[in-house]
C-alpha cells in the first residue's frame, strides 16, 4: 500500500529546508492546500489558526463519583477535564460518560448498576443547568451541537461505558436514551449479557458468547431504533465483528488505539477497523499512554508497587482515595513517569497515521479518556489540546483533514444514525 502520510511527511521536511520557503503553494483556503513554514513560530501560529476554526470533540471523559457529591466542574479543578479547561484548550465538545464498573451478574447487580448510572446522569446534568448553564449546555442532537457552539458555550454530550447497566432488560436503553445517552459502549473489563470483553475478568474464559450474544443482537438493533450509536471500544476482536454485520447505522470506537502499532488486546486489529470503515463507522484513536506505547517492564514493575502500596486494585479504589492522597499518589507517579517517560503526543498521532493509511481518513477521530486513565505527554489535560493539532499540522495534515479528525467524521457518523432512526421510525 502507498504510504500517503510519510509521503507527505517527507515531502513537507524537504520543503522546510529549502531556501525562502515560507509561502503557500496555492491560495490559502483551496483544496489540497500546502503552506510551509521556517521556524516554529510560523508552525504554531497555524495550528493555533486551524485549532480556533474547526470543532473540536472529544468523545470520552469519564466521570467520578466526586463530579457526583463533591467538586464544581464550572471551577478549576485537580481533574483533568473542567469547563476552564476545555476553554483553555479550545475543546469545544466533551462526551461525558456515565460509567459502572463491571459487578456480580445477577438481578441485584444489574439493579444497583442501574441506579449507579442514573445518579451519573443526574450530576451531568446538576452541571449543565444549575452549577454553569451559561458556560455548558447538554446536546441531545447534532442541531444542538451546532446550535450551543454557535451561542458560544462549551458542549456536553452524555455517552454510557459498559452495557452492564442494561442487564437483560431492553426496556431501559429507551429510558437511557430519554436521558440523553448517546452512545453506549457494549462492555467493559469482563464479559457481560450483550457481549464479550477485549480484557475478560480473572476467573473468566477468553470467549464466553464467541462475540455479541442473541441478546446482544437485539440490543444493537433496539440502538439503532433509538439513534443510539454503537460503540465497540472494549469488546473482543469477534464482537467487534458482530457488531458491525448486526447493525444497520455506523458504529463508532468511543476510545480505542490500533493493534498494528502497540498490539494489546484492547486495541483494534487491522480487520476490525477494515470492518467499521466499511460499516462507515469512525475509530477515535486514544490518547492513553499505556496504549499508543508500550512501557518498560522496569516502569511496570514499580507503577504495580505503588498501587500495590496505596491499595489500588480497580478505579473503585481510586474513586475512593480523598484528595490528599490523589495528590501524593500523582506525585510519586510523577517521579515514576519522569524517569520512564511514557506515551506521547507523537505517539499518539503515530496511532492516527497508521489508521488513516490503512482506512482512511474520514473513518478516524481522536479521544482522550481524560479522568478514566488516558493522558499523554503533552496532551495531559483538556488544557493542553492545541498540541495535538499542532502535532497533526507538523506531520502535513491539511486544515480539512484536521477538521475531520477532530470531529467531522463523529458528527457525520451521528447524524447518520439520527437519520437512520428517523427512516425507521
Amino acid at each position: 500500500m502507498f504510504d500517503i502520510r510519510r509521503f507527505k511527511i517527507v515531502l513537507v521536511m524537504a520543503l522546510l529546508v529549502t531556501a525562502g520557503a515560507c509561502a503557500a503553494d496555492v491560495p490559502e483556503g483551496s483544496a489540497g492546500a500546502t503552506t510551509t513554514y521556517t521556524d516554529d513560530a510560523g508552525l504554531q501560529a497555524e495550528a493555533r489558526r486551524i485549532h480556533d476554526s474547526v470543532l473540536i470533540v472529544d468523545t470520552h471523559v469519564d466521570i467520578s463519583r466526586r463530579f457526583v457529591v463533591e467538586v464544581d466542574p464550572c471551577g478549576p479543578t485537580d481533574w483533568q477535564v473542567d469547563v476552564p479547561k476545555m476553554v483553555d484548550g479550545g475543546m469545544d465538545v466533551a462526551f461525558f460518560i456515565v460509567y459502572v464498573g463491571q459487578g456480580e451478574r445477577t438481578p441485584e447487580g444489574h439493579a444497583a448498576a442501574k441506579a449507579t448510572a442514573l445518579e451519573r446522569f443526574t450530576a451531568i446534568r446538576r452541571m449543565a443547568e444549575e452549577l454553569c448553564p451559561d458556560a455548558i449546555e447538554i446536546a441531545y442532537s447534532t442541531d444542538d451541537v451546532a446550535r450551543i457552539n454557535a451561542a458560544g458555550k462549551r458542549v456536553a454530550v452524555i455517552g454510557m461505558e459498559n452495557g452492564y447497566m442494561v442487564g437483560r432488560d431492553l426496556s431501559l436503553l429507551r429510558q437511557y436514551h430519554d436521558l440523553g445517552a448517546r452512545y453506549l459502549t457494549l462492555s467493559h473489563n469482563g464479559h457481560n449479557e450483550i457481549s464479550d470483553s477485549a480484557n475478560p475478568r480473572s476467573g473468566e474464559p477468553e470467549s464466553e458468547h464467541g462475540g455479541l450474544s442473541p441478546f446482544g443482537e437485539e440490543v444493537v438493533r433496539e440502538m439503532n431504533r433509538l439513534g443510539m450509536m454503537v460503540d465497540v471500544s472494549h469488546i473482543s476482536g469477534a464482537a467487534v465483528l458482530d457488531a458491525v454485520r448486526v447493525s444497520q447505522s455506523p458504529v463508532i470506537a468511543s476510545h480505542s488505539a490500533v493493534q498494528g502499532v502497540v498490539p494489546i488486546p484492547r486495541n483494534l486489529g487491522d480487520d476490525q477497523l477494515r470492518a467499521i470503515a466499511a460499516g462507515g463507522g469512525v475509530v477515535q484513536v486514544v490518547g492513553l499512554g499505556a496504549f499508543v506505547r508500550l512501557p518498560e517492564p522496569e516502569k511496570v514493575a514499580a507503577l504495580d508497587a505503588l498501587r500495590a502500596e496505596v491499595g489500588i486494585v480497580g478505579y473503585a479504589d481510586w474513586q475512593r482515595l480523598t484528595d490528599e492522597e490523589r495528590s501524593e499518589y500523582r506525585r510519586r507517579a510523577a517521579e515514576i513517569d519522569e524517569r520512564w517517560p511514557g506515551g506521547s503526543v507523537s505517539d499518539l498521532v503515530d496511532h492516527i497515521d497508521y489508521a488513516v493509511d490503512l482506512i482512511g481518513i474520514d473513518h478516524v477521530g481522536i479521544s482522550s479518556d481524560f479522568d478514566g486513565g488516558g493522558g499523554v505527554v503533552g496532551w495531559e489535560n483538556a488544557a493542553e489540546t492545541l498540541n495535538v493539532t499542532l502535532e497533526l499540522v507538523r506531520r502535513g495534515y491539511s486544515e480539512s483533514e484536521i477538521e475531520q479528525l477532530w470531529g467531522g467524521n463523529l458528527m457525520r457518523v451521528w447524524r447518520e444514525n439520527e437519520r437512520l432512526a428517523t427512516a425507521a421510525r
